[in-house]
């Protein structure tokens, strides 16, 4: 498993996320919950995959509960990250809800506590004293962000009197934003970038043809509204072909574009220990400068319908989701 070694911790360029631990918009139900998500983180850490992101919003906290009961017995393994939702981030309540996080992991210390939306209501100086305040006490190691603006992420840093190691963003192919000023300043400050949707929450494995409306969350993103699917074909035929050339699946080929960024690591979700085993592998997938330029052309060549015009787009494609399910 290639790695990424930032402020003095090494991660895996692949990591596991894990929004859809117990998630019911996501659909797959109890067993998953139950039985295959603790297979999966399992069988990352067999593979070397050791960061683990979760959060407490995501299940309301059973997630966080999933990630605890998969590493027991293999703490060290593991680095795990969560996140504070930040609905009022004063520094007591980051403190508060840092500690209950801890206490649903059931570990010895968060190794990355993450500040999960900007709230621009709050200071950051309140969010990053309890920040400070969990530092100082051993609750947590490292300190990040999460969607935050380059200029944020720096006023983050200030707030805290030290270094804010991480940034999680979405970052993929069809989200190009961090390229010109998050992944640049990381590179060249030792800290990271954490790519969520990676894979555009699945667009860019190329399962998707817009023939039947697609459920779960994805009704809800205006990716896969079907001429956004139509748009989006030069950018998959490159993936494709790439792909075929590397004996790897257009995930893998997306991926490992990701990847290729210095000081950055992507933390895609997995329904399947089978899709999580061809995720790890795409950490050992070595793209040529010339293939990176044909994704990033096809990428930025890719314009889809988004905001306000894709809104009444997308009331019907939800509606006949439901019709569907």
């Amino acid at each position: 498993m290639r790695t990424v070694t930032v402020g003095g911790v090494t991660l895996s360029a692949i990591g596991l996320g894990t929004w859809q631990f117990g998630s019911r918009e996501w659909g797959y139900g109890a067993d998953y919950a139950d039985r295959e998500a603790l297979r999966i983180t399992q069988r990352a850490l067999d593979l070397g995959i050791n960061l683990i992101d979760t959060a407490e919003i995501y299940a309301f906290g059973r997630s966080e509960r999933i990630v605890g009961r998969a590493i027991a017995g293999r703490r060290r393994e593991a680095f795990v990250a969560t996140k504070v939702f930040p609905v009022a981030p004063v520094a007591p309540i980051v403190e508060q809800r840092g500690r209950a996080s801890l206490a649903r992991l059931g570990i010895d210390a968060i190794d990355l506590y993450q500040v999960h939306q900007p709230n621009p209501a709050v200071p950051l100086s309140s969010q990053m004293g309890g920040m400070r305040r969990l530092l100082d006490a051993g609750v947590i190691r490292h300190v990040g962000v999460s969607n935050f603006s380059l200029a944020r992420w720096q006023a983050a840093e200030r707030a805290l009197g030290g270094p804010v190691l991480s940034n999680q963003v979405s970052y993929s192919l069809v989200a190009l934003g961090p390229e010109d000023d998050l992944v640049p300043w990381a590179s060249t400050h030792d800290r990271l970038v954490i790519a969520y949707s990676p894979l555009g929450q699945g667009l860019l494995s190329a399962r998707f043809d817009g023939s039947t409306p697609p459920g779960g969350v994805r009704a809800a993103n205006a990716l896969f509204l079907p001429e956004n699917l139509a748009a989006a074909a030069p950018l998959l035929g490159a993936l494709r072909d790439i792909g075929a050339t590397h004996g790897a699946t257009p995930a893998q080929v997306a991926l490992a574009w990701v990847i290729r960024r210095p000081n950055v690591v992507a933390i895609p979700g997995a329904s399947s220990v089978g899709q999580l085993e061809q995720n790890a592998a795409a950490a050992d997938l070595d793209l040529s400068d010339e293939e990176d330029e044909r994704l990033l052309g096809a990428a930025r060549a890719f314009r889809p319908v988004r905001g306000l015009a894709a809104a009444p787009r997308l009331l019907r494609q939800r509606l006949a989701a439901r019709r569907l399910s």
